[in-house]
This record gives structure tokens, sequence and C-alpha cells, in this order.
């Protein structure tokens, strides 16, 4: 069943959300303000 989603997605791979937690977390996402971050590797796309 997973690998029926993960060939639908753009970037042909699936994570969890501790790659936008950390992201979120870090000096780089300090401009991000008031934003919805979508962690669904382009399947909305």
């Amino acid at each position: 069943m997973l690998t029926g989603l993960v060939s639908s997605l753009a970037i042909q791979r699936v994570s969890g959300p501790a790659e936008a937690i950390a992201f979120l977390a870090s000096p780089a996402a300090s401009y991000i303000t008031g934003a919805v971050l979508d962690s669904n590797g382009g399947y909305t796309a």
C-alpha cells in the first residue's frame, strides 16, 4: 500500500513531521510568520 502512495508523490518519498518541526525550530525559519507549511511530498500539487 505504501508503495502506491510513494509512487504518486512528486518527490517519490515519504517523511514524518520531524523534519518540518526541525526546520521551523531552526534559525533558517526566522522570517517565516503566519504560514501554513504543507509537508505532503507534493501530493496536493
